[in-house]
């Protein structure tokens, strides 16, 4: 027998849960493993086991639905993100291809050379502020370079990728306000040639592979479109939370320090306990049954990577932040077909910025953080390192 999921009158999108989720995470995750919201008509899938069997199952739900209003749902068709095998399967081949571990190899030392030299010049000043400085200008560079971008679109990369996330959301007033911005990317990506991106790049590889047949005519730029509107942003907030962190509990970036064989793991758990993404959107193709409770097809599912990396069914302490934990089937990177495809360069990014950090101080004095709700990327907007304890 299957009944109607429970309902709670929580607005995802309200300003004060986007800013801190997790109290509005753990009441939805006991109310049960899925939760209808009316606010905006959505089924939240709430803990781990259910998030993770919804995103390996793309039949049942289909990722033709990711955005949580209509316009972006509709300007996404087409595109790797927006699509289920077996066209997901081509598009994805192309974007994966300069993402594969054996491509990272030659990038690392690039990467990891750029990240302790920036590091090194920030500790030296003895106080810095650590988005704009660190967490912003190094992921900014490295994609820049990787792509190949030069002139207007170098120049628009943060405020275009912050928008393509923001108009995943509802029709608020954020997605309102960011639809004209995201609207810029696409044009450039809708008219961008082989020729405006630099020799040798990942981006003019892109074009060969359409050249050759390998993708379908016209696909270049959207999957362009996905290095810079779904990789950027999000390794901004992850790079800016784990600095936040280390300054928040000095004793795990001490064991970091000590051991350096703990940055992956360390990262890990930052992705764990601040999960980058909010909510992401799935289509629901047909009626499916979560332990009793039917989700009706033709309906909309909210998965909640957040609520899931912290469900204590399925990690111990799941609200301690602990660097030794290593949880390395945290949510965040997602799950299955659409587990993200950059996660490899995300997270030679950012075991590079752990290192630099290691390597250069031995205490991070930090201001609160201040975080401004955004729609679909919970990242921090500013963070005042007061005073470095170098090495």
């Amino acid at each position: 027998m299957t009944t109607s999921p429970p309902r709670a009158d929580r607005d995802l999108f309200a300003d004060e849960i986007l800013t801190d989720p997790y109290p509005t995470f753990a009441e939805l995750r006991d109310l049960g493993p899925v939760v209808y919201l009316p606010a905006h008509d959505v089924y939240a899938l709430t803990r781990y086991d259910v998030i993770r069997d919804a995103l390996a199952d793309t039949t049942t739900f289909s990722s033709r639905s990711i955005a949580f209003n209509p316009a972006a749902n509709e300007a996404l068709q087409g595109t790797s993100l927006a699509s289920d095998p077996p066209i997901h399967t081509e598009l994805r081949a192309t974007l994966t291809e300069n993402l594969s571990p054996r491509a990272l190899r030659g990038l690392k030392g690039t990467i990891t050379a750029k990240a302790d030299a920036l590091v090194a010049d920030l500790v030296a000043k003895g106080s810095f502020e650590a988005i704009d400085a660190l967490a912003r200008a190094f992921p900014l560079e490295v994609v820049a370079d990787l792509i190949g971008f030069t002139g207007e679109v170098r120049d628009n990369m943060l405020r275009w990728g912050q928008a393509a996330m923001e108009v995943l959301g509802p029709m608020n007033q954020r997605t309102a306000e960011n639809f004209p911005i995201a609207g810029e990317l696409y044009a450039w990506c809708s008219q961008v040639t082989a020729e405006d991106l630099t020799p040798g790049s990942v981006g003019r590889g892109i074009f060969d592979a359409e050249t050759r047949g390998a993708i379908p005519a016209g696909s270049a730029g959207h999957i362009i479109h996905q290095y810079l509107g779904a990789g950027v942003d999000t390794t901004i907030a992850s790079i800016g939370n784990l600095i936040a962190l280390f300054s928040a509990f000095p004793e795990q970036f001490d064991l970091v320090r000590a051991d350096p064989t703990l940055v992956p793991a360390a990262f890990a758990e930052v992705l764990r306990y601040w999960a980058p993404l909010h909510a992401w959107g799935r289509a629901v193709t047909r009626d499916v049954e979560i332990d009793g409770h039917l989700i009706p097809g033709g309906s909309q599912a909210a998965v909640l990577l957040g609520a899931g990396n912290r469900d204590p069914r399925h990690y111990d302490d799941p609200d301690t932040f602990r660097v030794e934990r290593n949880p390395v089937d945290h949510l965040s990177f997602g799950y299955g077909p659409h587990g993200c495809a950059g996660q490899g360069l995300a997270r030679l990014e950012a075991h590079a910025v752990i290192a630099a950090l290691a390597t250069h101080t031995r205490r991070l004095v930090a201001a609160d953080p201040i975080r401004l709700p955004s729609n679909t990327t919970r990242s921090i907007e500013t963070l005042e390192i007061l005073e470095v304890v170098p090495s």
